[in-house]
């Protein structure tokens, strides 16, 4: 059984309802939040649960294995960094870092402690994903060709009233970095790393300080190009993928907040039929997915039944391909990747940093 703490009862209910769906790998000891109201709300009748504000005492009991860290993106280095210290395995909501120099600062601190953190992209779980990978494990998919995200969701003027929001000080980013960013994680997981980009961003649709709409064009390693759409002023809330391959082009449906949970569209692009994309379908079985499906990941490899999280890598990359998607974006050139120490934006994209 790995004992959990969960600090934040934003985002963390929707971790609770994870933790909540293996009963018999997890048990959560502790939901800490300043506002002990709105976290005994989220514990709702289960005091199994202890509901507290102090993040000194979560970290000082030695029953707990795993903390979950739920809280505004300026601390989940700080607050990450103490799980480390305290011999616990960290799990951080993105985005992990505030930087590249951050990124590779949590990096050495997870080798010092000899404990985990695990980044949170729990959209790579699920049954497209599952999909996916079962057609190119069959040999089906061939060589990526193209692939396009649309990020088009709808945040009007209220969704600002909490503080942190919008503000580079303490969200550090806009639409790139906190909304689109598990659809392109999920890019990067099929299609692999950038080798290039370019990117123009704008902010359109509120007045805030960050971004709130941009457009990314890339180039992978491997040559296969995608394009990232994205805006906070559409009408609704919707994510739309879709990825062609020698073998097949992949389509998603339009939900906003867990385009892989359901099964996409397999179109079948010869020299291959649709019934040889349909025979190695049936065989896919529905597996956990979103926090459920991520937090099975991280039991399986904290009890040895091997790796399928996202690991600290991933999730440096992911702070790789927002730095270099801010780069293009202020200085209009393309951008190659990987980025190292010499990038103009290591030390950081907010104002001031650099």
């Amino acid at each position: 059984m790995i004992r959990a703490a969960i600090l934040g009862a934003g985002i963390g209910a929707q971790h609770l309802a994870g933790y909540r769906a293996s009963p018999d790998r997890f048990e959560v000891r502790y939901l800490c939040d300043l506002d002990t109201a709105r976290a005994r709300a989220v514990a709702g009748d289960d005091l199994s649960i202890a509901v507290t504000d102090d993040l000194d005492a979560v970290l000082a009991d030695p029953e707990v294995d795993l903390v979950d860290v739920c809280l505004p993106p300026h601390l989940h280095v700080p607050v990450a960094t103490r799980v480390l210290e305290a011999g616990k395995h960290a799990i951080c909501e993105k985005p992990i870092a505030r930087s590249l120099a951050e990124a590779d600062t949590l990096i050495e601190a997870e080798a010092r402690a000899g404990k985990r953190i695990f980044p949170v992209f729990q959209y790579r779980y699920g049954l497209a994903t599952a999909q996916m990978e079962a057609l190119a494990g069959a040999g089906l998919a061939g060589t990526p060709f193209t692939a396009s995200l649309e990020t088009h969701w709808n945040r009007a003027a209220a969704y600002y009233d909490n503080p942190w929001r919008g503000t580079w000080a303490r969200e550090l980013g806009g639409a790139v970095l906190g909304h689109a960013i598990h659809n392109h994680d999920l890019l990067l997981s099929v299609f692999g790393p950038v080798a290039e980009l370019s990117a123009s961003t704008a902010t359109r649709v509120n007045p805030i300080e960050t971004e709130d709409c941009g457009a990314i064009l890339m180039v992978h390693d491997s040559g296969a190009l995608s394009t990232s759409s994205i805006t906070l002023g559409a009408a609704t809330d919707e994510s739309r993928l879709r990825f062609t391959f020698a073998g097949f082009t992949a389509e998603s449906g339009t939900a906003p907040y867990a385009p892989a949970a359901e099964g996409w569209r397999f179109t079948a692009r010869p020299p291959y039929t649709q019934g040889d994309i349909d025979a190695v379908l049936a065989q896919v079985a529905p597996p956990l997915t979103g926090f459920a499906g991520y937090l099975a990941a991280i039991a399986d490899a904290l009890e040895g039944r091997g790796d399928r999280t996202v690991t600290l890598a991933d999730g440096r990359r992911s702070i790789e391909f927002v730095t270099a998607v801010y780069q293009a974006a202020r200085t209009g050139a393309r951008v190659a990747l990987p980025l190292d120490e010499a990038a103009p934006l290591y030390h950081g994209w907010l104002p001031g940093a650099v």
